[in-house]
This record gives structure tokens, C-alpha cells and sequence, in this order.
């Protein structure tokens, strides 16, 4: 067992121990006759409570936070041993420590379903060289290392199998059951857990820069980007517990001001009244609500990079996709190689697959696969112009695969163009030779998602670098009325902005690739598709979904919605049963154990309501 579980159990248990001898040496006090030992009794069994209220809200004063919940149970129970309500004061001390135990196995719940991703770190590595078997700290691991991954163990870096064939369960990362088989040459990723036989792998990227690295530090960063409403909350409960506590004092001012009742009766209405004012329902029910929500998400592959975004998701009014890799599934294949008279057909893939070699755009991927090996020492530069194409100078001369439109600005002249699917034209050395059909088919829940999403938002819109036939045919097959195409990111960007001010709500983008970066960057909520999707996309993006099924688009705003609707249940049923029973303290309505519930069982019953969010 893991040193933190052993101390987190021996806590536990020291907590609960505490409240039990609390409670003993409580009901030994009230049976007690002789006055003075029953003093003590009440005075130990309150202390052996409330100690840690007490020692926390000193700590607070001497930091200058005054009114906080802890000094507030403080005042009002010395102030009720005071008066003689011992029996009370130490009541309401052990119910609170009982409400705070709970309310801290709550929230550890909703920690814990967060941890079980961070348990997909693999604590070591076994690194091969010259033969030998090493363990290294996943750290240490350089690209280009190899590494053998036995069965059962997790696999520590990304990278390419060189040697082997397995299957790989890839829940941890996309919540798919189904075990993934692999073999030399496939890329995987780490966190995925080997089941069948032994792989070689070689490392292609550091441990930082790693699919697991990235999910935790999104999970560990979350709770930084707060919501509005949690900096509502935090700045209402500033002001807030200074305004009761003037209230409770003008309470026990009345009877000597108006010279009317017992000032006993008015200064045990004034410290119930502190009991009740404790805002420890809103400050950690709706922190706790928006964590739980984004516990919930991670565990349907959706990682949420802040609460914010759990607040702009379920404000959203439009959706904006892009189309390769987002809405089709990105694998493309060669369906068609078309050369030009007097040029072959195996020169045209050959020297496309030499343009794109260094591409990892899956137009490139797809020629790639086709032709098979390239010599990398043949190419002596590469540039990718994103939206259009590659240019690459090698052995060969000056290699272009692209768009029309970058044939164009090259003032290539195109003597056959594809009709009706997306092509790359190749030239050489300014010579157009003929140009490769790509094909690409869409995901399969891109239909049904669709659909749940104009049932959401005002508008479902797709932006593409693609082709009018291409980007018009897949918008008509996924259902989405408005498309726009053959843009570039800096168009994408100036579209997008188009469709926020007729829209005028918050605006959803979800992309893939490198060219979605910016918009990504530019919408209200970016959605970047984690498993292909590039690390500059992941990067900008505000939500990541990690198995890439645009089905989670839906999903991440209904949990979002869910999640806020529970946020303002918490603030309206916390504030509501707040102010009924203050006004019923300050009538003198109310007593010591009505306030307990206000306080810690309002507290309670609102974290209980949070946690409904981690059920699936």
C-alpha cells in the first residue's frame, strides 16, 4: 500500500476515534451530578471536537483572515459556554466536526475519480541497449530510445513498435473497452496498458512531452481557471461573514438599547445566528460541484482544462467543426493515382512521398503508407504552407504537393484537375506531372451528433481548407446546413469571428490539426480532438477529447449544463435556507440545533448534490 493511502487511513481513523471519545466524555458529563467535574467533562469532550475549528481560526487572525466559518463556530460556541449552554456549545462542535469529516470523504470521492488518471504515470522504464536490460525513471528516457514493454505493464513514453505484435487497452486514454491491436510500425501512446505479448518500442517523443504527461498537468491546471461563479462565491463570502457578524452584534445591542427582553435570551440568539451565517455550503459545495463536473467529463474521455469552460460550454450558442479528423476519421487512402502522358505512375507517388515525407498531415500519412520507405538523406529542406500543401527540395530538384490554390500562387499551369474529390497536384522543378485522388469517410456518430447538437445551439456550422465539392458533400452527408471551404487558418479565424457576432452567444470550435491552432485559439471554447489531433491544437484548446469521438462535443456540454444547473440548486438552496433560518434566529425562533442543520446539514445536503455528478 502506498505511503499516502496508510497516513490518509490513519487520519481517518484519528478523526473518527476523536469524535467517538468526543461523544463519550459528552454523555459521561451528562450524567455527571457534581457541578465542577461536569465543567471539565464538557470543556474536554468540546476541545477534543473543536480543536482543529479553534487552532485554524487563530492561525486565520494571525493571518488577517478574520471572518471565516472556522472563527465564527468559535465565537458562537465559547460565547454559548459562556451563557451555561455547555450541553449545546459542545453539540454543536461535535456535529460540526462530524459535518466536516463527511464533507471531506465527499470531496475525496470526487478527488479520487480525478486521480485514477493520474495513476496512468508508469513508475519505470526498462530501457534496451547493447542487449542489456535497464530500469530508468520515465524521465530519463531520450527520443529515439529503445524501450520493452512487457504484458501488463503500461507504456511509458509515445513512440513506434519496432519490434512485436500486441494489443493495447486504451481505456485509461479513451474510455474504449475495446483492446486495440498493434504491430511494427504503429505509433502508440503512453498510458495504454500492453495485454498480450512483449513490444520494442522506440521512443519519439520525452516523457513531458508524452500523451500522459499532457493529461495530467491539463487535470492538475484545471482547478486554476475558475468559473464566475466560483470568484462570485469566494468574493461574496469576504463580504458576506463581516455583515453577520455585525448583525449578530447589534443583536445582543438590543436589549440595552431598546431596553426590551433578557440580554441572556438576545446574546444566545446572536451566537445562533453566527452558527447559522457559516458559508460553508456555497464556498465548498460550488468549488466542489464544478470539480465533480470535471471528474465526470475525464471519465467519458473529455478533459476539461478549467471550470471556466464547464460555464462557457453550457452557455454555448454555436458550433463550429472543422472537417478532417474532427467530423471524417482522417485516414486517408490513395484511390487513384492519375500522371500525366510520358510520367509514371510509380514517379508521381514516389515523388509526392518524397514532398511529404517530413508532413504529418494525413493526406501525407496516406501517400506515405502507399509508396512505402523514403531516403531521408535525399531531402535537403522542407517547408509546409498550412492549408495548402509542401514544398520540398531534394535529389530530385524542387518537389510541390498541394492544393490548386498553392498551384496557383506558384503559377503552375493544371492541365487535368479532379473533379469530384480531394487531390494533391505534384510538380517537379515547376512541371506539373498529375495529380493523387485521397479519399476519407465520415466518423460514425458524426450523423446522430449533429443532430443532438442543433437540439443544443442556434447554428452547427463546418470550416474547411477542402474543396467546394468535397466540403459541400460532407456537410450535406453529416447533416450541417452552413459550410464554408478552402480557407485558410487566417480565413478560418476571420469566419469564425463572422459567425460569433450574428450568433452573439458563445462560440464552440472543434479541430485537429496544426492549421486549427488559431481559431482554436480565437473561439470561446476550443475543442482540439486529442488522439490525432496535433500537439499545437491540443495545445490551444480549452477542452480536449481523448478518443476523438465527436459524439463527447454533445457530451461536454451536457455535462456542462448539468454541472451548472447543479451550481445554482447548491447557491439557491443554501442562500435560501440561510436567510429563513436568520430570520427565525433573530426572532429568537430558533435554536442551537436548528442551527446545526442550516449550517452543516444545508452544507452536506449540497455537497451530496455535487456529487451526483460523478454517476455515470
Amino acid at each position: 500500500m502506498c505511503e499516502h493511502c496508510e497516513e490518509e487511513i490513519d487520519s481517518d481513523k484519528s478523526s473518527i476515534n476523536r469524535i467517538i471519545i468526543s461523544v463519550v466524555i459528552l454523555i459521561l458529563g451528562l450524567f455527571e451530578s457534581n457541578e465542577i467535574y461536569k465543567t471539565v467533562l464538557f470543556v474536554f469532550s468540546y476541545l477534543l471536537a473543536g480543536y482543529g475549528v479553534i487552532i485554524q481560526s487563530l492561525k486565520n487572525i494571525i493571518r488577517g483572515k478574520i471572518f471565516d466559518e472556522n472563527f465564527l463556530m468559535s465565537i458562537a460556541t465559547v460565547g454559548a459556554m459562556f451563557i451555561g449552554e455547555w450541553v449545546e456549545a459542545v453539540c454543536v462542535m461535535i456535529f460540526y466536526t462530524i459535518g466536516e469529516y463527511l464533507q471531506d470523504k465527499a470531496v475525496d470521492k470526487s478527488h479520487k475519480s480525478i486521480e485514477e488518471l493520474m495513476n496512468l504515470k508508469t513508475e519505470h522504464v526498462n530501457l534496451y541497449s547493447n542487449g542489456e536490460v535497464t530500469e530508468v525513471e520515465p524521465q530519463e528516457v531520450k527520443v529515439g530510445s529503445v524501450i520493452i514493454v512487457k504484458v501488463g505493464e503500461k507504456i511509458p513514453v509515445d513512440g513506434v513498435i519496432i519490434e512485436g505484435e500486441s494489443s493495447l487497452d486504451t481505456s485509461s486514454l479513451t474510455g474504449e473497452s475495446v483492446l486495440k491491436p498493434v504491430k511494427v510500425g504503429d505509433s502508440v501512446l503512453s498510458g495504454c496498458i500492453n495485454s498480450k505479448a512483449v513490444i520494442k518500442i522506440r521512443a519519439e517523443k520525452l516523457y513531458v512531452d508524452s500523451a500522459v504527461s499532457k493529461i495530467m498537468e491539463l487535470i492538475e491546471n484545471a482547478q486554476e481557471k475558475k468559473s464566475d461563479s466560483e470568484k462570485f462565491i469566494t468574493k461574496f463570502a469576504k463580504v458576506y461573514t463581516p455583515i453577520v457578524v455585525l448583525f449578530a452584534l447589534i443583536i445582543i445591542l438590543i436589549p440595552f438599547v431598546f431596553n426590551i427582553g433578557s440580554e441572556r435570551d438576545f446574546v444566545q440568539r446572536a451566537l445562533t445566528f453566527l452558527v447559522i451565517s457559516c458559508p460553508c455550503a456555497l464556498v465548498l459545495s460550488v468549488p466542489l460541484t464544478f470539480f465533480a463536473g470535471v471528474g465526470r467529463a475525464s471519465k467519458e474521455s473529455i478533459l476539461i482544462k478549467g471550470s471556466t469552460y464547464i460555464e462557457k460550454l453550457a452557455k454555448a450558442m454555436c458550433v463550429v467543426l472543422d472537417k478532417t479528423g474532427t467530423i471524417t476519421e482522417g485516414v486517408y487512402k490513395v484511390n487513384g493515382i492519375y500522371p500525366l502522358e510520358g510520367v509514371s505512375e510509380s514517379d508521381l507517388i514516389k515523388y509526392a512521398a518524397i514532398a511529404e515525407y517530413y508532413s504529418n498531415h494525413p493526406v501525407a500519412l496516406a501517400i506515405k503508407e502507399y509508396y512505402g520507405k523514403v531516403n531521408a538523406d535525399d531531402i535537403k529542406s522542407y517547408d509546409e504552407i498550412a492549408g495548402m500543401g509542401v514544398i520540398s527540395h531534394s535529389v530530385e530538384g524542387e518537389i510541390i504537393a498541394g492544393n490548386l490554390r498553392l498551384m496557383s500562387e506558384k503559377n503552375i499551369n493544371i492541365k487535368e484537375k479532379a473533379e469530384n474529390a480531394s487531390a494533391v497536384y505534384i510538380t517537379k522543378n515547376s512541371e506539373y506531372l498529375g495529380y493523387i485522388i485521397i479519399s476519407d469517410k465520415l466518423k460514425e456518430s458524426v450523423t446522430d451528433s449533429v443532430r443532438l447538437l442543433k437540439g443544443l445551439v442556434k447554428k452547427v456550422v463546418m470550416l474547411t481548407g477542402d474543396s467546394e465539392i468535397n466540403a459541400k458533400n460532407t456537410a450535406k452527408e453529416a447533416g450541417i446546413d452552413e459550410v464554408y471551404y478552402e480557407l485558410l487558418p487566417s480565413d478560418k479565424v476571420e469566419k469564425l469571428e463572422e459567425i460569433i457576432q450574428t450568433t452573439k452567444g458563445n462560440c464552440i470550435y472543434a479541430g485537429d490539426g496544426i492549421n486549427d491552432a488559431p481559431v482554436l485559439m480565437r473561439s470561446d471554447v476550443g475543442i482540439a480532438m486529442g488522439n490525432m489531433g496535433s500537439d499545437a491544437a491540443i495545445e490551444a484548446a480549452d477542452v480536449v477529447i481523448a478518443n476523438d469521438n465527436p459524439y463527447n462535443i454533445y457530451r461536454a456540454i451536457m455535462i456542462s449544463k448539468e454541472t451548472l444547473n447543479i451550481v445554482m440548486q447548491n447557491i439557491v438552496f443554501a442562500i435560501g435556507v440561510k436567510v429563513i433560518f436568520l430570520i427565525l434566529s433573530a426572532m429568537g425562533l430558533m435554536t442551537m440545533w436548528g442551527a446545526v442543520f442550516a449550517d452543516v446539514g444545508v452544507t452536506f445536503l449540497a455537497v451530496l448534490n455535487a456529487l451526483r455528478l460523478l454517476k455515470k
